[in-house]
Order: C-alpha cells, then sequence, then structure tokens
C-alpha cells in the first residue's frame, strides 16, 4: 500500500501487518495523488511543487522528473496502456505525457478554475475530469475535444470515477431504464461526488444525471464503484466511510472511519479491501464483509 502525505513525502507499507516499508524522497512541498500502473512496477507521484514524478517501484528509484504545469499537480493517473500518464492541475489545465521521453504530448484546455481529478475510461479513449468551477467534463483524448460538461452540482467537486462493466445494468435499473435490454443506456456512466454533500451518477452518452444520493454531512471527498458493480463507496469530512444501495437510493451502512476529516478512498486490486486516508495523519485498511 502506498500513501502520500502533506509532509512532501510517499510512504510504502505492508498493508496485512500496517509495518511500514519505506519512504521515498523528492518532492519538495505536499504530495496530492499517487498512482500505480497496470503492471505495479511504476508509481507516478504528483505534487503542490507543481512536478509528477515517476518511480521504479521495484527499487524505490525516481526515474523521471516531470515539469510542464504552472501550479500545484492535483491528480495522476496512467493509461490504460501505460505508456502515457495524465495529470490535472490547479493551473486549470490536463496534460498527457509520454512516459518514455518525459515530454507532454497534448494539454486540454477548458475548465476555469483548478482541476481537482483526472481519470480515463478502461479503454483510454477519453478522460473526465472535475473542477472547482463546479463542472465535470469528458474529453476525447484523440482529438482533445470537450465531449460534454455537467453543471448540477453545486459546489467543488471533489472526486470522480468511472463505473465498471459489472455496475451498467445496476444503473440502469436505478434510473427506471430497462436494464440491459432495448431503452437502456449503454453508458459510460460516471460517479462524482461534491463539497455540496451530494453523490452523482451520470450517463455520458445521454449527458445527463440519473441518480442524486444525499446523506453525508460535510464535503464529500471520495466516490468509487464497489468492482462489484451494486454498491458505491464514499468517504466525506464528516469522518465517516459509507456504502450506498445506490439502485434502491439508500445509504446501507454509515461507518465513523476516522477521528478528522477522511479524504481519500481506494479499493485493492484483488483483494476484498478498502483504503481510507484522513487528516488525523493515519490510513486505514477495511474488510469488505
Amino acid at each position: 500500500m502506498v500513501t502520500s502525505s502533506e509532509d512532501a513525502t510517499v510512504k510504502v507499507w505492508d498493508y496485512e501487518t500496517g509495518d511500514f516499508e519505506k519512504t521515498l524522497k523528492g518532492h519538495t512541498d505536499a504530495v496530492q495523488d499517487v498512482a500505480f500502473d497496470h503492471t505495479g512496477k511504476y508509481l507516478a507521484s504528483c505534487s503542490a511543487d507543481m512536478t509528477i514524478k515517476l518511480w521504479d517501484f521495484q527499487g524505490y528509484e525516481c526515474i523521471k522528473t516531470l515539469h510542464g504545469h504552472d501550479h500545484n499537480v492535483s491528480s495522476v493517473s496512467f493509461m490504460p496502456t501505460g505508456d502515457h500518464l495524465v495529470s490535472a492541475s490547479r493551473d486549470k489545465t490536463i496534460k498527457m505525457w509520454e512516459i518514455s521521453t518525459g515530454y507532454c504530448v497534448k494539454t486540454f484546455v477548458g475548465h476555469r478554475e483548478w482541476v481537482r481529478r483526472v481519470k480515463p475510461n478502461a479503454d483510454g479513449t477519453l478522460l473526465a475530469t472535475c473542477s472547482n468551477d463546479q463542472t465535470i467534463r469528458v474529453w476525447i483524448v484523440a482529438s482533445k475535444e470537450c465531449k460534454c460538461d455537467f453543471h448540477d452540482h453545486e459546489h467543488v467537486i471533489e472526486d470522480i470515477n468511472w463505473a465498471p462493466e459489472s455496475a451498467h445494468h445496476v444503473i440502469n435499473e436505478a434510473a427506471g431504464m430497462e436494464g440491459g435490454k432495448k431503452g437502456g443506456s449503454p453508458g459510460p456512466f460516471l460517479v462524482s461526488g461534491s463539497r455540496d454533500k451530494s453523490i452523482k451518477i451520470w450517463d455520458i452518452s445521454a449527458g445527463v444525471c440519473l441518480v442524486t444520493l444525499v446523506g453525508h454531512d460535510n464535503w464529500v471527498r471520495g466516490v468509487m464503484f464497489h468492482p462489484g458493480g451494486k454498491y458505491i463507496i464514499s468517504c466525506s469530512d464528516d469522518k465517516t466511510l459509507r456504502i450506498w444501495d445506490y439502485k434502491n437510493k439508500r445509504c446501507a451502512k454509515t461507518l465513523v472511519a476516522h477521528e478528522h476529516f477522511v479524504t481519500c478512498i481506494d479499493f485493492h486490486k484483488s483483494s476484498p479491501f478498502v483504503i481510507t486516508g484522513s487528516v488525523d495523519m493515519t490510513a486505514k485498511v477495511w474488510e469488505c464483509r
């Protein structure tokens, strides 16, 4: 397990024992996000120091530092093919980087404020971004065009994630469409979490919000679909982790997760574990049962 922190470090942990393994140093300001490539061999980190670093995770060495953003870099993701990275920044842009050369090969411009998050879809043809300008944008990677944008949130949007295929029929049922049959939307779909305390599910092909989930008492900081597709997991500044049965538009479980704001959430790639990070300076591993 890897965590990033405002102390300008990246730390590596054994998630089974909780043992601390290693500190990766090199950034000079808060590290905002970390991401593995699909092989697990490379790790990317991005920072308020305006750089992105690429680490060889076998040897824990920084092999490249990418310069090009003009402000805090808030989000980083590998493209599914593994040969490019994408990043989002407070400079209002999204950039795509060629890993082999470290060059910026594309810049996506359109947001009016800080871009909080960037997420490529499963085949790498689309990017989803969310921003302090209270919009979500979906971009066509090949042309850099904005395919659609959504304005229904009433505050900063903190997080977005694509729905897995396993969620598509459940989303159609939740929206009152015939799941998977004629009349059901083919998607793709996104989930978003906002400082307006709501979670929304979006149909990209139709350009509409399908479902709104309300229950958190403070900013929603992280949100994603459970890999099985039936549930959404969210975390918030109300210190809770919530599991949503979104088909029935209800919160199925609320866990008081931390002693302070819960700022991020992720799933283990192959085991039934959820990881949360908090302003209380801890990261926790939760078992899904």
